[in-house]
């Protein structure tokens, strides 16, 4: 398992959202950098492989780089208020997965889901809500010791692909990717995955690249996607 560094500075931990968090007003904004940077490599010393694959997961294609992250010409719906997430779909890979929150853990690092429930995500509390004004972070496991788990194909997405996020209020946030790219831990760009853009937007996180045993994955998958309806 590969060493979790240590946000360098400290934070402003938010209080745990709990019961109360669909009654809480939206927040705005992204992720602090030192926070998306744990993250990063959070994922990669936590998604486990089990050594007997000759193959991979998916890596994205050149094409699918966001070389130009902005705003489509469609109009876009406005922003939602505050509301946690309960369960992600991403139809053209076949995920349907409940969701858990996660803040900071005990060693200042980002929380991820337990590594042995395959088919479950993580949304980063502490951030804005999938569909609120601002960049909302959302992970997963990549595989486990029992396989491929929830995000093993994340890398298969194309720009166009949406990802439907339900939401504890009754209303799915649905977004539009409009790019997918693979980022080496060791240059990870924290402020362009999690800058706020002034619009609703989600990043889905896995891990992905070359495999050792010894460092695990050397990159991240990062799914680029905007708010593009809601129902």
């Amino acid at each position: 398992m590969a060493e979790i560094p240590r946000i360098p500075e400290p934070i402003r931990h938010q209080p745990d959202a709990g019961a109360d968090a669909d009654r809480r007003p939206g927040r705005r904004g992204g992720l602090l950098a030192p926070v998306a940077i744990v993250l990063t490599a959070l994922l990669g010393g936590y998604l486990i492989h089990d050594g007997t694959r000759t193959e991979g997961p998916p890596r994205p294609t050149t094409v699918d780089s966001p070389a130009d992250p902005s705003p489509s010409t469609a109009r876009s719906p406005a922003p939602l208020p505050f509301a946690a997430p309960s369960r992600i779909r991403i139809p053209a890979i076949r995920v349907d997965a409940p969701v858990m929150r996660v803040g900071l853990d005990k060693d200042g690092g980002v929380g991820a889901p337990p590594p042995a429930d395959k088919n479950l995500a993580a949304w980063y509390r502490q951030g804005p809500a999938p569909g609120q004004r601002g960049t909302a972070v959302m992970d997963g496991h990549v595989d486990n010791k029992a396989g491929p788990a929830v995000f093993y194909n994340l890398g298969a997405l194309h720009k166009g692909d949406h990802i439907e996020v339900a939401r504890v209020d009754g209303r799915t946030a649905v977004f539009t990717i409009y790019g997918i790219e693979l980022f080496a831990k060791n240059a990870f760009p924290a402020q362009r995955v999690y800058g706020d853009t002034g619009r609703p937007e989600v990043r889905v996180i896995t891990c992905g690249g070359a495999f050792s045993r010894r460092n695990g994955y050397a990159g991240n998958v990062v799914v680029f996607a905007r708010l593009s309806a809601e129902r």
